[in-house]
């Protein structure tokens, strides 16, 4: 045997060995992991800031702006405050300095731009503003009572929160934030997350501002009496408004407002139009003849640019609650094929994957604390010179009408509840609601009566 027969022989022992066929499917499943031509291994583009608080305030995030806007008690200092945050990038810098949150401080008396990286080396700069609050504020601007959101309605200076079946209210602690310099209840100062009080009864939260002034809020909790029962939408800031549009209220006179109106963050003064509106100097809101209350946009002084982009913001969170609540049951699924004739219906989440219309009166029969909640997939039309009747003691602020395309309500018509609109709501010559307008298009009114619940 030559030497030729010699090597190949012994090659031919190492490709027939099994250690050696082992050893090779063990590399190539290691070049796999690696991302060897797979697209497993494309860097991440994500570079979000989620979440914000300064001096445990909770900031407003408006992504497509990438804003970020908070206001802090009077009298809080804005030099070398530091602020805790969560991302999705992998760094984030302010200026030179690499951000940690809760360990880095910055000065905030004027805008402060933070860069966002990702994985793949792509940026984004979010802008953070820091109003302080006037001396004569004296706001609660946000309460959560076992982490449900309550409802501020900062007109009657009334908080109201919803908890479900079995819920201890005895003791419990709140979490709150406010402008003003103190927060008591009776004589016991309050600290938002710890102190604790008997929600049982309705409790009185007073208010101190930096003048010694005060107000008082009234916080009422309801635990629902039925397991599974519906809880109302909360609305957060957006329950300040009777209307709220973010591109634009118009009215055909005269029409008849209770309420606060405003229009979204996206949109100036000048998409209120049939309002005749009187603002004045360097104010913060401005009157109409048409409206019992206050009329606000983004171009007026602040604090109003923060609250209607809050307000903003917490309509669509409001409208994405109500569209992902399920339906009580199959009974009150598709009823009536999307076509409500002569009906009374009970309480309950109701869900359409159609268009909606009420050719008749509707009757929602039930009490105080019953709550419904209408989700509707297409349009929603009612006819002309209608009623939606509440019976039994049932109140319009329990009434949730989720519409993902237009609603159009016919004249004459007298309509209940909360309207959340993805797209328009429009009225009928002489139409009326009890309720609210919650737009995330436009609201146009024909000589409307609007009276806030």
């Amino acid at each position: 045997m030559n030497k030729f027969d010699n090597k190949f022989d012994n090659i031919t022992k190492r490709v027939n060995n099994p250690l050696t066929w082992f050893m090779a499917l063990l590399v190539a499943a290691l070049l796999a992991g690696c991302g060897g031509g797979g697209s497993s291994g494309v860097a991440s583009s994500d570079k979000a800031i989620t979440a914000y608080a300064l001096v445990g305030v909770s900031a407003t995030i408006n992504e497509s702006a990438k804003t970020i806007a908070l206001t802090l008690p009077f009298g809080t200092s804005l030099t070398n405050r530091v602020a805790t945050f969560t991302t999705t990038g992998v760094s984030v810098t302010v200026g030179a300095a690499v951000q940690t949150s809760g360990v880095s401080a910055n000065t905030f008396t004027s805008a402060v731009a933070y860069i966002v990286t990702a994985a793949d080396g792509t940026t984004a700069t979010y802008t953070v503003s820091v109003n302080v609050a006037l001396a004569t504020d004296k706001a609660i601007t946000a309460f959560s009572l076992a982490g449900v959101t309550a409802a501020i309605n900062e007109n009657t200076h009334a908080i109201s929160v919803t908890l479900s079946n079995g819920t201890t209210v005895n003791p419990r602690a709140a979490t709150f934030t406010t402008t003003g310099v103190s927060v008591k209840v009776g004589t016991t100062l309050q600290v938002s997350g710890i102190t604790e009080n008997d929600f049982t009864n309705p409790v009185s939260y007073i208010v101190t501002d930096g003048n010694g002034v005060t107000v008082t809020y009234i916080v009422t909790v309801t635990v629902l009496a039925t397991a599974g029962a519906a809880a109302p939408v909360v609305l957060g800031t957006a329950a300040n408004y009777v209307i709220l549009a973010n591109t634009g209220i118009s009215t055909v006179p005269t029409s008849v407002i209770t309420g606060n109106i405003a229009v979204g963050p996206g949109v100036s003064s000048t998409a209120i139009t049939g309002f005749a509106l009187t603002l004045p100097a360097g104010g913060a809101s401005s009157t109409s003849a048409q409206v019992v209350g206050n009329v606000y946009a983004r171009d007026y002084a602040v604090p109003t640019p923060a609250e209607v982009n809050t307000a903003s913001n917490d309509m669509g969170t409001a409208y994405t609650d109500a569209a992902g609540r399920t339906a009580t049951s199959a009974a009150t699924t598709n009823v009536g094929a999307g076509t409500l004739t002569s009906l009374t219906l009970t309480p309950g989440v109701y869900q359409w994957g159609s268009n909606v219309t009420i050719p008749t009166d509707l009757t929602l029969a039930g009490n105080a604390t019953d709550v419904w909640i209408f989700k509707v997939a297409g349009k929603l039309d009612m006819a002309a010179a209608k009623n939606v009747i509440l019976s039994g003691g049932a109140l319009p602020e329990n009434v949730f009408w989720q519409v993902s395309g237009a609603v159009t309500i016919g004249a004459n018509t007298q309509f209940k509840g909360i309207i959340l609109g993805k797209t328009a709501i429009n009225f009928g010559n002489h139409a009326s609601i009890n309720g609210r307008l919650l737009a995330q298009t436009a609201v146009n009114l024909d000589a409307t009566t609007v009276t806030q619940p």
